[in-house]
């Protein structure tokens, strides 16, 4: 059991870790919502946004990174 519970705070650390390195660099890195696939729809008082590609790309990474894990 406490094998099991070690691994798992070990990949809520690195999880962490990296969602402070891409909110860190964020701001650098403005890639994440302008996509090929982003819809943005803009009129005078109006806007629409639906990050498609942002959305489709996230659910990539993390199946990778779960299914390497669960390996």
């Amino acid at each position: 059991m406490g094998n099991d519970l070690g691994k798992s705070l070990i990949i809520a650390g690195l999880l962490l870790v990296g969602i402070g390195v891409l909110l860190t660099l964020g701001s650098k890195f403005n890639v994440l919502g302008r996509l090929p696939g982003d819809i943005r729809i803009a009129r005078e008082n109006f806007t629409f946004f639906f990050p498609l590609g942002t959305c489709l790309l996230i659910s990539v990474l993390l199946s990778l990174i779960f299914w390497l894990f669960r390996r």
